[in-house]
């Protein structure tokens, strides 16, 4: 049996640990050197199993009167998520700036500007300037929760100090972070696990952040961390799928968008036209990241019966919900990430699938 505590010995310890993107499990003898694997390939049997463990947990769904109660309460779910657990469930997302350099310092510019210039090459043919945005379309699932294409309906809360500031916030005059040259929005930004690795690490002076979440308690616990700097960052309230909802910045503002672990969580038939409003923020020439839950993913598995809404989108024990998704995007990037993580201390492997993509907002054709 492998050594948990390899990395312990000095021989490993003389050496620079390998980054992330980089480990490749070649011999399996190995798998506890590391914590995880990159790219891990499955064996057909692998698969197979968990195909049919996926349509073992998928064989009983939720009855139809509970599939709208957790759409329509959906805030109240998540809202009590987050008054639960605070900022202590999620860690803070480091591995952001290997996966995405586009959030990182001083590349950011100069990786855009090369993007422009690619793009330009491509002598776009086919850009459509149409108000649900050009070239940035998602595979629609085929579900069978009927009666959930309704608008949703929340019940008034009574509203924070913060979000009554937020509030005025987004209508005075000058928007916050108007003459910022690197504009980012996050949405669904949770506790700040993504936003407040950024602020830290990205220190372009020309830089300013956005985010948003559907949870008030969430954006809460962002305005009263004590990272949030209000000179370079502004959040707010928003719910994604509202379409008659703005957001507090201009059309054609923003030079990347990242949404993590943030399309699962809504229901699978109004995940396009968030994304066509998304692609509306987008200068041209700017990116949307995205990650989120894989097909097949340890967290798919572990679901019982009785917990699936519908084809791979299912209900938590406490009411949140999740959608695995397959690859179906236009791309820059679209990747499946398949990694191996280990429990090196209890000898445990855990299979975990992930998506990631970037969508690129084209340029119009030059006129020259």
């Amino acid at each position: 049996m492998a050594d948990p505590c390899l990395e312990d010995d000095p021989a490993v310890q003389g050496r620079k640990r390998e980054p992330f993107g980089t480990r490749f499990l070649s011999d399996p003898s190995r798998v506890f050197y590391h914590n995880a694997w990159d790219n891990v390939e499955w064996t057909e049997e692998q698969a197979a199993a968990a195909e049919r463990k996926v349509q073992e947990n998928s064989a009983q769904r939720v009855c139809q009167e509970k599939q709208v109660d957790y759409e329509v309460n959906a805030h109240k779910y998540w809202n009590d998520f987050y008054r639960i657990h605070e900022n202590g469930f999620f860690k803070d997302r480091h591995w952001l700036f290997t996966e995405f350099p586009e959030l990182a310092p001083t590349t950011n510019q100069n990786h855009l500007k090369d993007l422009i210039l690619e793009n330009k090459k491509d002598e776009i043919s086919d850009y459509q300037n149409s108000k649900d945005g050009p070239g940035l379309t998602i595979e629609q699932p085929k579900c069978s929760s009927t009666g959930l294409g309704h608008k949703t309906q929340t019940p008034p809360e009574e509203e924070t100090v913060p979000q009554k500031l937020s509030h005025l916030q987004i209508c005075a005059d000058k928007l916050p972070g108007s003459s910022a040259t690197y504009r980012i929005l996050e949405v669904g930004c949770g506790a700040g696990n993504t936003v407040f690795p950024i602020l830290q690490t990205n220190n372009d002076p020309g830089l300013f952040v956005y985010c948003c979440d559907f949870s008030s308690t969430a954006v809460e616990l962002v305005q009263t961390n004590s990272e949030y700097d209000p000179s370079r960052c502004f959040a707010f309230v928003h719910d994604l799928c509202d379409e008659d909802q703005s957001y507090p910045v201009p059309e054609n503002s923003i030079d990347v968008i990242v949404l993590i672990f943030v399309l699962s969580a809504i229901v699978p038939e109004k995940m396009q036209k968030a994304i066509n409003r998304l692609s509306r923020l987008l200068k041209s020439g700017g990116m949307m990241l995205l990650r989120d839950y894989g097909r097949y993913d340890m967290a798919q598995l572990r679901f019982k019966k009785g917990q699936c809404l519908s084809g791979n989108f299912y209900v938590r024990g406490d009411g949140t919900r999740v959608y695995f998704f397959t690859q179906g995007l236009e791309k820059v990037q679209n990747l499946v990430d398949r990694r191996l993580q280990v429990n090196r201390g209890k000898q445990l492997t855990m299979y975990r699938v992930w998506i990631q993509c970037k969508y690129r907002k084209p340029l119009p054709p030059s006129t020259t």
